[in-house]
């Protein structure tokens, strides 16, 4: 069987000529920058000039695994895509799950980066002996799940990274499917591909992946599953999976609920894990060479939203999609994950359009809604709503850009219950009731992004203080460079390892030796790159800030009754932060530090 020698090749197409090269990095890319998100940053900083259109044939989109992408790594099956976001006009990471990442690596490519934009609609197909780019105009205009069901059917054995009717109109928050269930979800990389007239990427690579130290390696992976499989958390995770939040934040005072007006829901345990287990759930679903087996599949069988099986909601979807529009049945959300899944969307930031359009339709600052009784808890005017943005009718239209593209056009003092930070949406934590994630969203390098730092596991368990500065720069910096260093091997966020075991699965994979210090400085150059690429498209300190309605209104009610972070908290959680970082006073990477990283 031919071999796939550990990571170091770029299949180089250009769609406008429908021609690809085939092209190798150096070597030493992977100690400085490892893979995923860290080598995808470095690609897109080189390549793209300041201010290019995210919508542009001059923009690139790159899928790009890590060295430990596609091994017997546990959780190795994720992988990332890199491009400018047309959502945020910012740097755009997306880890995907799932099974794709194997397929792709054995095709003999660890690296796509895709430019140029073809004349009308394609697919690309690789494997490890041809590359094509083929008519697509017979699936424009599916949805993903169809369109993945008629590559599955052309392509036995194959995996398919595809776009929906969203990603096809240009919605900036248009994200890519795969598995139908996993995305590269939030940021519009969906969006991207659709303005290449991309439909769909099909791998079919069947080379055998070569490890440096394969005996070596075997032996750590049964240690790591073994850990897996004691671990609380985990054990927790295969029973519940992500809807376990749902009462701990509730109880903690920061499940979003009411277009983020309060942090506390009242019929939180209504779309519960534990409930959605009791009612809908049907079986786990584990990504590749997963233990943890986190997802839930679901299905709905009886009533209005009827429907066939789903992965999820998990409880980013249901808190945008439940709490935060005040709808309590799981039926329902259920039903809107689904839609979303096939059309192509991101849940998160449309619950959170949903949830800003329902105020302003309440406030009277929206008018004109095609019929549409936005209220909060009309869980059918969602729905509706859904569909009138993938396909960009009438009111869709408005809020096809997100809620800070749709708060430009209607004004009104709307920016105030606009919730995002960068353009980018906020996820499922309301940040008066956990200070941590209020700075690690104010500083997050595409936007309001849980990913990238987690503090409320350490806020709940007492190793940051709640309600408080103290130690948060210093959390909040430490694990956005571990993140960064992991999310470029890449692994998965759950995983429930040390710095050490990241650096030694490296090795064993690559041969490439990191300490822990090397590794963690790895994950820090990593950072300061997106920051760099922020900063060229005209981010600073202004930008680093929170939602109005977090730093202006007192939270009305739960353990963070009567507080707001004002800019005074902010102000000296950023001054901590940035001096932490060897940044300017204005959020800026100084030529000391850049320097120290290697990036000048």
């Amino acid at each position: 069987m031919a071999v796939n020698r550990f990571y170091g090749k770029i299949l180089d197409i250009d769609l406008t000529r429908r021609s690809y090269e085939v092209k190798e990095f150096p070597e030493e890319w992977i100690a400085k920058f490892i893979g995923g998100k860290g080598l995808g940053a470095k690609i897109l900083y080189d390549e793209l000039k300041p201010g290019v259109d995210p919508l542009s044939p001059e923009n690139i989109l790159i899928f790009i695994p890590g060295p430990l992408s596609g091994t017997i790594a546990p959780t190795g099956g994720r992988w990332a895509i890199v491009t400018k976001s047309p959502h945020t006009g910012l740097y755009l990471d997306s880890q995907v799950g799932g099974h794709f990442a194997p397929k792709m690596r054995k095709t003999g490519y660890d690296i796509f980066v895709i430019r140029g934009r073809a004349d009308k609609p394609v697919y690309l197909y690789v494997d490890d002996e041809k590359v094509e780019i083929l008519d697509a105009s017979f699936l424009w205009g599916k949805g993903i799940f169809e369109t993945e069901d008629t590559l599955r059917q052309m392509y036995p054995g194959a995996e398919i990274g595809s776009i929906g009717p969203a990603g096809e109109n240009l919605v900036t928050f248009a994200l890519i499917g795969f598995n139908k269930y996993r995305h590269a979800g939030r940021g519009g990389a969906g969006a991207v591909m659709g303005s290449k007239n991309l439909k769909a990427v099909v791998v079919n690579g069947k080379k055998r992946l070569e490890y440096y130290d394969p005996k070596g390696l075997r032996e750590m992976v049964r240690e790591l599953n073994k850990i897996i499989a004691e671990h609380p958390v985990m054990k927790r995770r295969r029973e519940i999976g992500t809807p376990m939040w749902v009462k701990m934040s509730n109880e903690g005072g920061f499940l979003p609920t009411k277009n983020f007006s309060r942090g506390v829901y009242e019929y939180a345990d209504d779309i519960s894990g534990e409930r959605m287990r009791e009612t809908i759930w049907v079986r786990n679903k584990a990504c590749y060479a997963c233990a943890i087996a986190c997802g839930k599949f679901t299905h709905v069988r009886e009533g209005e939203f009827k429907c066939n099986e789903v992965e999820g909601p998990e409880y980013e979807t249901i808190a945008l999609m439940g709490s935060n529009t005040e709808t309590n049945r799981l039926d329902a959300i259920a039903y809107a994950n689904r839609l979303c899944d096939d059309l192509g969307l991101d849940t998160i930031t449309m619950g959170n359009v949903t949830g800003f359009a329902m105020e302003l339709y309440e406030r009277g600052l929206l008018k004109e809604t095609d019929g549409l009784e936005l209220r909060f808890g009309n869980y059918k005017a969602m729905i509706e709503l859904i569909k009138k943005v993938a396909y960009r009718e009438g009111i869709g239209e408005l809020f096809s850009r997100g809620v800070r593209g749709a708060a430009e056009q209607i004004g009104q003092g709307s920016e105030k219950f606009a919730i995002h930070v960068k353009g980018l949406e906020l996820p499922g934590v309301e940040p008066r009731g956990s200070w941590g994630m209020a700075l690690a969203f104010a500083t997050a390098d595409r936007g309001g992004c849980h990913q990238r730092c987690w503090t409320p596991t350490a806020e709940l368990n007492g190793i940051l203080p709640r309600f408080s500065t103290e130690g948060v720069a210093k959390f909040v910096k430490e694990v956005q460079d571990e993140r960064a260093a992991c999310f470029s091997l890449v692994l998965c966020d759950f995983a429930p390892f040390d710095v050490s075991q990241f650096a030694k699965l490296l090795y064993l994979v690559t041969g490439v030796a990191l300490s822990e210090e090397e590794y963690l400085k790895t994950g820090e150059r990593i950072w300061n790159l997106t920051r760099m690429f922020n900063v060229r498209e005209g981010i600073s300190r202004k930008d680093d800030i929170l939602p109005a309605r977090i730093m202006e209104e007192p939270a009305p009610v739960g353990p963070a009754k009567g507080l707001k972070i004002t800019k005074e908290i902010l102000d000296k959680m950023l001054d901590e932060y940035y001096e932490l970082r060897g940044w300017d006073k204005n959020g800026i990477p100084t030529e000391e530090k850049l320097k120290e990283l290697g990036l000048i």
